[in-house]
């Protein structure tokens, strides 16, 4: 679905160039939940927005559903939600879900049946007519996934959605998102300086080091697709964990 070769990204600014990323290979497959995670200005969301065409690489080639990043965006494979809900405080929760479908012409029809699938998947059914204000900060980001969703994109890239939310909150939209997630067989892009959440949601973590962004571990997570928060407490899950910490350490050694 999304294959980086040898790609390379660099910002020119005032006090001079930026390099970003730097020789980034990556294959990401269909229905794959894949987390990126490193530290601060790694290029973690630098990436994810080349892939979104968003930002545009300087070197090496991407391609996004077989097709350039431009291309795909044109054809609209995939739903970008940002870290901040980012809702139409006057628009209505299902005003903003049916924003992207107005923008693409869908009927009136379509754009209600729509709405009112994506938001029973994120399990705000009653809260249609509700203002964004009149919701919690978790019910506005589940808002944010059903609009990135409305219009059945293969792919969902998620830039720290969760950032800002409490560890309780959180951990309950970790797992909402696990359903979500088996029950639409998407594939996802998720940014996170999180281990023990990349570690918890993912099929594959990629590890970067600090800028220039380069991936210093792919790991493929070898827990059940059934995941219970417990999972966080069993001998797999902490050596994932161990493992990720090793590769970010490496990326600061070679830094």
């Amino acid at each position: 679905m999304i294959e980086a070769r040898g790609l390379n990204l660099t910002f020119h600014t005032n006090d001079g160039p930026v390099h970003a990323l730097k020789d980034v290979d990556l294959t990401i497959g269909k229905g794959e939940f894949v987390s990126f995670i490193g530290p601060s200005g790694c290029g973690k969301t630098t990436l994810l927005r080349a892939i979104a065409d968003l930002e545009h690489p300087t070197g090496g080639s991407l391609t996004v559903n077989g097709m350039s990043p431009e291309a795909a965006r044109k054809a609209r494979a995939y739903g970008y939600v940002f870290q901040a809900a980012g809702l139409y405080p006057w628009r209505t929760i299902e005003g903003n879900v049916r924003l992207p479908l107005q923008i693409m012409g869908y009927s009136r029809a379509e754009q209600a049946e729509r709405a009112r699938k994506v938001l029973e998947l994120v399990e705000l059914s009653g809260f249609e007519r509700k203002f964004p204000w009149q919701l919690s900060g978790g019910m506005q980001q589940r808002a944010s996934i059903a609009r990135a969703l409305a219009f059945d994109a293969d792919i969902l890239l998620m830039d720290e959605p969760f950032g800002a939310l409490d560890e309780i909150v959180r951990d309950r939209l970790n797992e909402e998102l696990l359903k979500l997630w088996a029950r639409t067989g998407k594939t996802i892009g998720f940014v996170t300086h999180s281990i023990p959440e990349a570690v918890y949601l993912s099929t594959k973590i990629v590890v970067m080091s600090p800028r220039p962004g380069r991936i210093t571990d792919v790991i493929d997570s070898t827990l059940p697709a059934e995941r219970p928060l417990e999972i966080r407490d069993t001998p797999e899950f902490i050596a994932i964990a161990h493992r990720v910490r090793e590769g970010l350490r490496a990326g600061y050694e070679d830094s």
